[in-house]
């Protein structure tokens, strides 16, 4: 293959430097390719000789996860020996330091090939409101790209870049993925460091990640994220961790009365398909009430959030309001007026629903939305600079607020040839699952490139040194009433498989929940069907004190040999019970036993 038709996907790129190529050639075809694209916007600095110098600086082919991976930065992120504009020229700056994240990258190999532009101090999600010209959405020159992150998104889709750094505060990280039909991944608050970003609404910045694949947003992501003494709002998480879909995840979904598309009716019955593949890859779906999340959404441009945007752009709004653009400026002027009696009141108020939305993701695994809920053209956008944009954070403005975590996905085509695209949303720390999940419903092209979703597979993560890993036989399972036992805790799937032949399974009696007892034999034992997850160390003393005797937790034997801990029962507690051995498992005998499957109701609970 000719570097002309190379896939900038990491796989292709690594697969290409195995064989000889190197990242010299890779850095003049970054910069073919823009010129070919011809679209002014998306760089506001483009590093042509900088990247050069990082490529020859790389010498012969390493380990390094990212070795001679290009990628771009958003212009509101610090690069060493790069102007940092916030696409506001008066407030350029030359940046001294890489930010941490950009540091950590370029450590591990990445070459970074210049700036891209944004709205305006990271305020919207059109793309547009920018003093430079506006780069164009790579799909459809009608509608607009997409923002804050403009630029990145657009350069990794026409397959210029690898990846591209983006911020999301309102879902600048996740709507330009979407309208240039890629991947966008939002990774929970305080997991990339912040330090050398020009911050938006610093309690709720994170800088996020544009690829072709999840695959590849994850892959940088594990090399980015870490803990950040600098960072006062960095949090020690653990190492993000990947993991299959678990069998029967719980996906909150709007219901009927509540899934806003602005009347976009190809955008809801797209949408439907989407939910249809993941049924079909064993999802439950469990339909939900989304007014208290859209409640959340509008307090981030209606309430005190707003004067947390004066105060990242400073005394700049009053003492020079002509070197903003006309629309930042008109979005941010009303945060003047704002008190601290009605932030105090914002964040009473958020509390409150954030409770209610606590409630209503207490019955699921993880949420699934359109990226999305329609699309917005430039004429549009050009008639009434405020209305539409406010349009496209309808499922992105509450998820920061909310403390969540999420990935956007290509879900290929709608019917009318428009990118699709679906978001999963989970509580803070459930990267790997969102992934996971987005992974699953990956459909279409790459972006603007002809290139299709290359067959490499998120990489599964074992058991860690912080986790132990725990088999669950019964009501703990994925999609049934104890799972979340698990969840709540930060415990991850990690396989569904047998234990070996050498147990029994009992029906226990008492309940709900309907719980069986699994017990060792030393004469006709089977094999068990178990769930296997990992639980971090820290929490699991707190799951095991709330087992419930006559289980107990002990270890237990599986069919490749291997032990684990895992939930036994002591063998007085069968009596009065049945035996279910016959059955093989917990979700066998529900679905044909004498009992109705357990959590059939769950799924109507909202």
């Amino acid at each position: 293959m000719t570097i002309e038709h190379l896939p900038f996907t990491l796989g292709s790129l690594k697969q290409a430097y195995s064989k000889g190529m190197h990242p010299e050639a890779v850095v003049k075809e970054v910069f073919r390719r823009l010129d070919t694209v011809s679209d002014p916007g998306i760089f506001i600095h483009e590093a042509r000789e900088e990247a050069l110098v990082q490529a020859k600086a790389l010498g012969s082919l390493d380990e390094r996860p990212l070795w001679g991976i290009p990628f771009v930065v958003k212009d509101n992120i610090d690069v060493a020996g790069m102007p940092t504009t916030a696409a506001c020229p008066d407030f350029a700056y030359l940046a001294e330091a890489d930010a941490f994240v950009v540091a950590k990258l370029r450590a591990a190999g990445a070459i970074c090939v210049g700036k891209t532009n944004l709205d305006q101090f990271a305020t919207g999600l059109v793309g547009v409101r920018t003093p430079y010209p506006a780069p164009r959405n790579a799909l459809d020159a009608d509608i607009v790209p997409g923002g804050s992150s403009s630029g990145s998104a657009v350069a990794v889709a026409h397959g210029i870049a690898a990846f591209g750094l983006g911020t999301d505060t309102a879902g600048s990280g996740r709507v330009p993925a979407a309208l240039n039909g890629i991947a966008g991944l939002k990774p929970t608050l305080g997991a990339l460091s912040a330090t050398g970003m020009v911050p938006a609404c610093r309690t709720l910045d994170t800088i996020s990640i544009f690829a072709m694949t999840v695959t590849d947003a994850w892959e940088v992501y594990e090399t980015a994220a870490g803990y950040d003494p600098e960072d006062a709002y960095s949090r020690r998480l653990a190492q993000p961790r990947l993991s299959p879909m678990p069998p029967v995840p719980r996906i909150g979904v709007p219901d009927a009365a509540t899934l806003e598309t602005f009347g976009d009716v190809v955008q809801a019955d797209h949408f439907r398909s989407t939910l249809n593949r993941l049924q079909t890859n064993g999802a439950t779906l469990i339909e939900l009430d989304f007014e208290p999340f859209y409640a959340v959404a509008r307090l981030l441009y209606e309430g005190a959030w707003v004067a947390e945007r004066v105060a990242a752009v400073g005394p700049r709004l009053t003492e020079r309001p002509a070197t903003l653009h006309p629309t930042t400026r008109l979005i941010l002027e009303p945060g003047l007026k704002l008190s601290a009696v009605d932030a105090f009141q914002g964040i009473y108020r958020l509390k409150a629903l954030a409770r209610i939305c606590d409630e209503r993701l207490a019955a699921v695994d993880a949420l699934c939305v359109p990226t999305v809920p329609t699309f917005v053209t430039l004429g549009q956008i050009a008639a009434d600079p405020v209305g539409p944009n406010s349009r496209l954070g309808t499922y992105t403005n509450f998820v920061n607020l909310l403390d969540m975590c999420g990935v956007a996905v290509a879900t290929g085509e709608r019917a009318d040839g428009r990118p699709g695209s679906a978001t999963f949303l989970a509580p803070a720390g459930r990267d790997g699952l969102c992934a996971s999940l987005a992974a699953s419903v990956e459909a279409g092209k790459l972006g603007a490139t002809d290139w299709r979703i290359p067959s490499r597979k998120l990489p599964v993560s074992e058991v860690g040194p912080d986790e132990i890993a725990l088999a669950v036989c019964g009501a703990h399972m994925s999609g049934l009433p104890l799972n979340r036992e698990l969840t709540s805790r930060d415990g991850r799937f990690l396989r569904a498989c047998r234990t070996a032949p050498v147990y029994g399974l009992h029906a226990l009696p008492g309940g709900p929940p309907m719980r069986p007892g699994l017990v060792r034999r030393s004469t006709g034992g089977h094999a068990i069907e178990v769930e296997v997850w990992a639980l971090p160390r820290q929490n699991f003393g707190d799951f095991i004190a709330a087992v419930p005797a006559p289980l107990c937790i002990g270890t237990v034997a599986l069919d490749d040999g291997s032990l684990v801990k895992g939930f036994l029962c002591e063998s007085h507690g069968v009596s009065g019970g049945v035996d279910i051995t016959g059955f093989g498992g917990w979700r066998p005998y529900l679905e044909r036993g004498s009992h109705p499957r357990e959590g059939g109701d769950v799924a109507r609970a909202v």
